[in-house]
């Protein structure tokens, strides 16, 4: 029997989850192919590579030591994807993405057909969610890869920033603050906001940099919280109020006058969105070529 990298990957997964029955659901096999495949590796290295138990599996020496060129063999599996990704134009497949609301609904689509144009062969389906929304299928195995507004600390899943974004203050078209030219923070807290629902990406970013700037969000006379970007939108247009969105999402009604951006003094609201799947699953080469395109390619030409 060859050494092969299929069985170091099982074997990989098996020391990650801590079980055969988790490393199981993890590459969509059943127990005890995985088991097969664990002992024709130890009869291949004529050691044994776990010390079992009813409570739990612990890796041997022979283990540990395997373990380590199992990552390396991982991980240059991934780099190899990645750096020839970027020749695969004939690629075909399908690619699913989940991503959250804002990225989902204003930043992919701008940038989903720039890379349909360069691979027009991979099917493209994208579910929009929540953040944690998209954590949980990916922990279930029903979702590879994700595009979310927060970094996910978890010991199953890798995150890394692939877009930077900032939020803005928007008014309506004639809105008191737009005959400004130095607008600070305390005028904007004389007016009535009107924002995205807590818990929410956008409002997370607002809280926390209002915080730093030692800013109560108590000060701010919220009238209204909504369940998404769009309802925020039409409020603002309407006059009920003024709040904080990412400016790719108003691109079209700073266009025709409707809304306008009004900067702040001393204060922005920057964040990132952060590419996020799972450390034991192999992404497809599909999600591969995406996630290259988006480390690679200068986005500001779309967004």
């Amino acid at each position: 029997m060859a050494l092969n990298f299929h069985q170091l990957h099982i074997f990989y997964t098996v020391a990650d989850r801590g079980s055969f029955s988790a490393a199981a659901q993890a590459l969509h096999m059943t127990q005890p192919a995985v088991t097969m495949q664990i002992q024709a590796l130890e009869e291949y290295f004529g050691t044994k590579l776990f010390v079992r138990s009813t409570k739990k599996i612990e890796l041997t020496e022979a283990g540990k030591a395997l373990m380590v060129y199992a990552k390396r063999s991982i991980d240059l599996v991934k780099e190899t994807d990645q750096a020839m990704s970027r020749f695969t134009h004939m690629l075909q497949g399908r690619l699913l993405l989940g991503a959250s609301l804002t990225v989902g609904e204003y930043i992919l689509p701008r940038l989903l057909g720039p890379f349909n144009q360069a691979y027009p062969n991979i099917a493209i389906q994208l579910k929009v969610m929540n953040s944690t929304q998209i954590l949980e299928e990916i922990l279930k195995h029903q979702l590879t890869f994700g595009l979310i507004e927060a970094q996910v600390v978890h010991p199953d899943v890798h995150t890394e920033p692939v877009l930077s974004d900032e939020l803005k203050l928007i008014v309506p078209n004639g809105h008191p603050l737009t005959e400004s030219e130095d607008v600070t923070m305390e005028d904007v807290l004389r007016h009535p906001f009107i924002l995205r629902e807590r818990g929410s990406g956008t409002r997370q970013v607002m809280e926390e940099e209002l915080s730093r700037k030692g800013i109560n969000e108590e000060n701010m006379k919220i009238v209204m919280e909504l369940g998404s970007t769009g309802a925020v939108k039409s409020a603002v247009e309407a006059g009920l109020g003024i709040t904080f969105l990412s400016q790719t999402s108003v691109k079209h009604e700073l266009t025709l006058g409707v809304l306008r951006l009004v900067p702040i003094r001393g204060i922005r609201f920057e964040r990132q969105f952060y590419a996020t799947y799972s450390k034991s699953n192999l992404l497809p080469i599909s999600a591969v070529t995406f996630l290259s395109f988006l480390r690679e390619k200068d986005l500001s030409q779309w967004l």
